[in-house]
């Protein structure tokens, strides 16, 4: 069972919105109505004359550094000064006795504004990035390109050449906890209580804003209501400590929904132009890809989101000629980061549906293309890297294809049908399509990035027996981390009470929960920690028993080589305390060359392949997903629950983004900030899923495995999207559906 999970499902569980302490005050953020308008002018006197209100900040209260920002790009204001660039900025803060009083406060602030006119197509910015500038540095965040053999030369091999423009719009993260957390001063600094994936990360952006050294802030865990890369960026950590600092009272911050939506980045929404080459047998010859990525109006994480997808842009295919060019731009639309994917989700739906095109205009089995241009063991990406891992693709298509398929839809029950309980439709329209996706992601951090995490591990004698406290700063954001720490140390030394030390910067760095990392790099400190004291358990017996045997822990016993029990650890170990700290780094990658996109940029790839069945009422434009079934090599299955639930969730946020999850923004303004209006699939809208997890191992990784989270978003998309055109050409239409979500109309013009 999961440490967590009693308390979880008896609604016990602390997230960081039920943190409390007496005497707290309240704190809340005036943001902007406009994507885009310099300030002239910032009146506080109502509101500091207030009743209840202790403080009233703007940026002139900031007592260190204005800007922070991921990656050290810095260029993020703490609070609005001189100009907003997004809807839904931070301008100012309060600090008050109750959240209503907060509230009243922030409308009381008065603001002169000049409006501007907000800079919103992405594709100008290519055009004419001086023209169309956001901020100083400049208009393109980076531009990445690739560059294998010569598509002129592929062009010329190609019987068939199929072009296609293609565009996801902008996902959130939805995460159900929102944005909260408690600040407490004490007479060394702040003590932070927040619900965040990188504790360190944070502390590195915080420190300095509020002019404080790291080692006067403490930073601890809050209860995470969920993550999905949405928590990587800051949120209200500042704020807090900003109020807290001036104030000397604890603060609470707690953003309601609409206000989560404008305090975390969301999912970079993508432009994109792909052109293919393939010969008549479904072999691809070259491939031409264009992909703008809008990372609104700061930096974010589209930097390291624009060498996912131009490193993965043409999937898990070989490709003897590429060309691809990806850029991240500035804009006034709201700003975009990390989410479960990471740049490869918007790759992924483009060069899958490309995949199906090649393979109706040569008219050979989706399938079977994909087959035929299968990477594998000692293939070669985009990039030049070689797959070092197994990767059976090909395989794993084979049992995709041979998974049994769901029998026909009863009609004698509306709820199976599109648009279930409404009664839009009793059959009539509705037609049934399969399809299929391949999703390739790149697992841990890429590019050169020295990724580590830290483990702390103490073994000693309690009430009789070995009790093993396992301390990391790893983010459990529902994943499983806590579980998996806990089993490794109970396999690496041999006994069966273990106890999880809370999260916080009294142990070292663990990095981000992201990138599908925390197992393959926490799991491997935790593992090392665990074997360093092993090591030294074993040499104390040695001495202790005075014998030169070779000696191993089984089951909380010592034993040599030919089954004799020695002693017991506690016997051994007595009053002594044995704790070993150890950092895990992966091994080495490299930077994208910045001509040719060449090098050994990702540490591990996971693989995971889905095929999906759905009935489409092709005359209303309603889609009912039957069937989501999965692939997926994990390498080693360390806990078969929390994989499966893994596999199932990243599957149905692959399913959201297919047909009904986006942030609508007109001229830079988010015009849907709820879940009544921004809608998440439910468990109405969750079809059976059955999997196949295979375990072929990684040599490079502990245990062998892969992690496992993201691969499922990436694949569910396409394959989703693939059979509902599958279903539009059973109808007798043209199936020409090119963006995410697919909206009614798109159905009803392509069937």
């Amino acid at each position: 069972m999961r440490p967590d999970g009693t308390l979880k499902v008896k609604g016990e569980f602390a997230y960081s919105s039920d943190l409390w302490i007496d005497g707290m005050l309240w704190g809340a953020t005036l943001r902007s109505p406009h994507p885009r308008a310099k300030i002239l002018n910032i009146d506080i006197s109502k509101a500091l004359a207030m009743t209840g209100v202790h403080a009233v900040l703007t940026h002139e209260d900031v007592p260190g550094r204005k800007v922070y920002g991921l990656d050290h790009t810095w260029d993020q204001p703490v609070l609005a000064f001189d100009e907003v660039r997004h809807h839904g900025e931070p301008i100012a803060l309060v600090a008050a006795d109750h959240p209503e009083i907060a509230r009243r406060a922030i409308m009381a602030i008065e603001i002169e504004w000049e409006v501007l006119e907000p800079i919103t197509d992405p594709m100008a910015v290519v055009a004419d990035p001086e023209a169309n500038r956001v901020q100083e540095r400049g208009g393109i965040t980076r531009h990445q390109p690739v560059r294998v053999g010569d598509t002129n030369v592929g062009r010329e091999l190609a019987a068939v050449v199929v072009t296609e423009e293609f565009e996801v719009g902008i996902q959130d993260q939805a995460f159900l906890g929102p944005e909260s957390g408690l600040v407490i001063p004490t007479d060394e600094g702040l003590e932070f209580y927040v619900a965040t994936q990188w504790l360190h990360w944070d502390l590195t952006q915080i420190a300095p804003c509020l002019d404080l050294s790291q080692d006067q802030i403490k930073m601890t865990m809050a209860g995470v209501g969920g993550a999905f890369g949405g928590r990587e960026d800051i949120s209200m950590q500042i704020h807090a400590g900003l109020l807290a600092l001036h104030t000397r009272k604890p603060i609470k911050m707690m953003y309601n929904r609409e206000e989560s939506f404008f305090g975390h980045v969301h999912r970079h929404p993508a432009r994109m132009r792909y052109e293919y080459g393939a010969m008549a047998t479904g072999k691809l010859t070259y491939a031409k890809v264009l992909i703008v990525l809008d990372g609104g109006a700061y930096t974010s994480a589209t930097q390291n989101v624009v060498g996912n997808a131009s490193s993965l842009a043409v999937g898990p295919y070989e490709i003897p000629h590429i060309e691809i060019d990806v850029y991240g731009v500035y804009t006034n639309n709201p700003p975009c980061g990390a989410m479960r994917g990471f740049g490869a989700v918007q790759a992924c739906f483009a060069h899958e549906s490309m995949m199906d095109k090649v393979a109706l205009s040569l008219g050979l089995d989706p399938v079977t293309v994909r087959q035929v241009n299968a990477v594998k063991q000692g293939s070669k990406l985009a990039t030049g890297q070689l797959v070092h891992a197994p990767m059976p693709m090909a395989e794993m298509l084979e049992m995709s294809k041979a998974m049994e398929l769901p029998g026909p839809t009863d009609f004698s029950d509306i709820r199976n049908l599109p648009g279930g309980a409404s009664q839009t439709t009793h059959g009539e329209g509705v037609v049934r399509g399969v399809g299929y996706g391949v999703g390739i992601k790149n697992i841990c951090f890429s590019e050169g990035f020295d990724d580590y995490s830290t483990a702390r591990v103490r073994l000693e004698i309690i009430g009789g027996e070995p009790v093993a406290l396992v301390h990391t700063a790893g983010a459990e954001v529902g994943q499983g981390l806590v579980t998996v720490e806990a089993q490794i140390a109970r396999t690496e030394l041999g006994i069966e009470k273990v106890v999880i030390h809370p999260a916080d910067n009294g142990v070292g760095s663990s990095g981000s929960s992201s990138a599908s990392r925390q197992t393959y790099m926490t799991g491997g400190a935790v593992k090392a920690a665990c074997e360093a004291v092993r090591d030294r358990l074993l040499q104390l017996a040695r001495v202790r028993l005075d014998t030169p045997k070779f000696l191993q822990l089984v089951g909380g016993k010592l034993v040599t080589n030919t089954g004799e029990v020695m002693a017991a650890i506690e016997d051994v170990l007595g009053d002594d305390v044995l704790e070993e700290t150890r950092e895990f780094h992966h091994k080495p990658t490299t930077g994208m060359d910045p001509i040719t996109g060449q090098g050994d940029s990702h540490t591990q790839l996971a693989l995971c392949v889905h095929r999906a069945v759905v009935d489409v009422d092709t005359d209303l434009g309603l889609v009912k997903v039957v069937a989501l079934d999965a692939v997926q090599d994990v390498g080693k299955i360390m806990n078969r629950l929390s994989l499966e639930g893994q596999i199932h969730g990243g599957s149905i946020q692959g399913l959201g983004l297919a047909v009904m999850e986006e942030i609508q923004v007109t001229n830079g303004k988010v015009r849907n900030p709820s879940f009544t209006d921004y809608l998440i699939p439910t468990i109405l809208d969750t079809p059976p899923q059955k999997l196949e997890i295979l375990e072929n191992a990684d040599p490079h990784a502990p245990y062998g495995l892969r992690g496992a989270g993201e691969p499922p978003t990436l694949s569910s998309t396409p394959a989703i999207v693939a059979a509902i055109r599958d279903a539009c050409r059973n109808r007798g239409g043209s199936g020409n559906i090119t963006r995410v979500p697919v909206r009614p109309e798109d159905i009803i013009r392509s069937s």
